[in-house]
């Protein structure tokens, strides 16, 4: 959520913005119910001092005849100002839907464009293999290595469930003690579990609620089930003030995700590429209100995330995404794409957003200065590492001309063998 002031101030590069994201989004119909807002304020408040001097006024009246009128004329002021006030409450309902619908502003740096198709490709890594037998997909391999069970996760979870088992399991487990060992003792990031049952305030403050309800799945209390452990590490410091030396926080989160993505009927109906459970790694940054700091940190979570696909041998591109395709509150974002050889392209692993203080105003996130004064600090997001779709891109390009998997060095200690074989 952007500061009202910022928005009455840069009219024009706020509806610029919204043009960028393809957003229907109006500045000035905000601006006019905060015009409504601000005189109700103004009144309610003028209302509010006269009768508090009224009251005293009416002490000193002795005279009934002139205390009765006076008894009146306050009963006629309180009307006025609760019918004013019951006007307050529906135009601040009205004001607050306006402002979490405001868009955030993209960065010089970000690429026009209206969709996915004309984000920009920043730099590759890695060689893409050349095989000299018929490349299977990850379907293929995972079901002769007995490593997945899509009929048992469609009886038990329905369309898009799986079970994933054997090597499968014990692969994902391996990916997932890897990052975790990366993050802790290289870089230094607090690790926690987060929660996956969470409350709707948590997702409006992260900015995936209220315009993509249809992605999430609702419980019958009214909870969400989050898509990344980004919405229970931020919803943790709600409300809160960090004293600046704390800062920054940097928090690698586990959780289950879940994902409806009501959007994708008829994309990637078989295999593990599109599914509506999965598991993350996720970075989270909480830093000072500096542009140039978020840059710096956007720039090292990136670096994070690609570390972790070089040293598990996975060919990636980065690409930067343009403003068509950007969320409501990025400012800007990355994405990894991991090379999938059954496809002939790369697809996308991992995204890698900043957001300036947007989430963090939405849930009252704030630090205090060494001078005082506190302020709403910026927060940043990446993907560490999810599963199961870089798992899809090591099988594959590690498979071997005899059915066999080829397991990356840094993964080895992990599942105890060199390889994966065929029984």
């Amino acid at each position: 959520m952007l500061d009202i002031k910022f928005i009455r101030d840069n009219q024009e590069l706020v509806q610029e913005a919204a043009k960028k994201k393809q957003l229907k989004f109006k500045v000035a119909d905000l601006i006019a119910v905060d015009d409504n807002r601000r005189k109700l304020l103004v009144k309610i408040e003028q209302y509010r001092a006269e009768q508090n001097a009224f009251n005293q006024k009416l002490v000193r009246i002795t005279e009934p005849k002139k205390r009765e009128e006076g008894i009146d004329e306050m009963k006629t002021l309180k009307e006025a100002l609760q019918k004013d006030e019951e006007k307050l409450k529906e135009v601040m309902k009205h004001w607050q839907t306006l402002m979490v619908e405001t868009p955030n502003i993209p960065d010089i740096s970000v690429p026009s464009g209206k969709d996915d198709s004309e984000n920009k490709e920043v730099r590759a890594w890695g060689k893409q293999p050349e095989f000299s037998f018929p490349v299977k997909s990850h379907i293929e391999l995972m079901q002769k290595l007995d490593m997945v069970d899509f009929d048992a996760g469609a009886k038990v979870a329905g369309f898009r469930g799986y079970f994933m088992k054997n090597d499968a399991a014990v692969l994902s487990l391996a990916l997932w003690q890897f990052v975790l060992d990366y993050f802790v003792n290289k870089k230094k990031f607090t690790p926690m579990l987060a929660p996956s049952l969470v409350r709707r305030e948590n997702l409006v403050g992260t900015g995936y609620l209220p315009q993509g309800e249809e992605d999430l799945y609702k419980t019958q209390d009214g909870d969400f089930l989050a898509g990344t452990a980004e919405v229970g590490v931020m919803g943790y410091f709600m409300d809160t003030i960090i004293p600046k030396e704390k800062l920054p926080i940097k928090i690698i989160a586990f959780s289950p995700c879940f994902r409806r993505e009501a959007g994708s009927h008829g994309k990637d109906t078989k295999g593990l590429f599109r599914v509506h459970e999965f598991y993350k790694m996720e970075q989270v940054i909480i830093g000072e209100a500096s542009h140039v700091e978020s840059v710096k940190y956007h720039e090292e979570l990136t670096t994070n995330a690609e570390e972790i696909m070089q040293l598990l041998k996975i060919p990636y591109r980065l690409v930067v995404i343009c403003a068509g395709d950007l969320g409501l509150g990025q400012v800007k974002k990355y994405d990894i794409e991991a090379w999938l050889p059954s496809e002939n392209k790369y697809r996308e692993t991992h995204s890698i957003s900043y957001f300036h203080d947007f989430q963090t105003r939405r849930l009252n996130i704030r630090y205090k200065g060494t001078d005082g004064k506190i302020q709403f600090a910026h927060s940043l997001n990446g993907t560490a590492l999810p599963t199961p779709r870089p798992l899809i891109a090591l099988l594959e390009n590690n498979q071997q001309a005899d059915g066999s998997i080829a397991i990356p060095k840094v993964l080895q200690k992990y599942v105890g063998k060199e390889s994966i074989l065929q029984n």
